[in-house]
């Protein structure tokens, strides 16, 4: 077993789920219930199979899509993101849903 791999996966994993929505469904299932080991239980059980579909999809997908284009598909993924989130819309340019038209906001 490659021990680094698993202290890696385990860090990242930890980190991504601390302030995470099902974080929260837990404190407030386990604050309010009778049984907080069965909402821990339940919870981990949850995860687990979460991780356990991911895992089995990358493998999958690691066997019929090569490492390279994956990498540039993600890399392109995260630059659009980072794009939409450093320069976002103007402020005056939202578009109204019935008439698709640019409308200026109201003040």
């Amino acid at each position: 077993m490659d021990f680094q791999l698993l202290g890696l996966s385990f860090v990242a994993v930890f980190l991504s789920e601390l302030g995470d929505k099902s974080q929260f469904a837990a404190i407030v299932l386990g604050g309010s219930s009778k049984y907080p080991k069965a909402v821990f239980l339940g919870t981990a059980g949850a995860l687990l199979l979460a991780s356990f579909i991911g895992v089995w999809i990358g493998d999958g997908t690691a066997q019929l899509l090569p490492t390279k284009g994956v990498k540039a598909i993600a890399a392109i993924g995260f630059t659009i993101m980072a794009i939409r989130l450093l320069w976002p819309e103007p402020s005056g340019s939202e578009l109204d849903p019935k008439t698709e038209e640019t409308t200026p906001s109201a003040p």
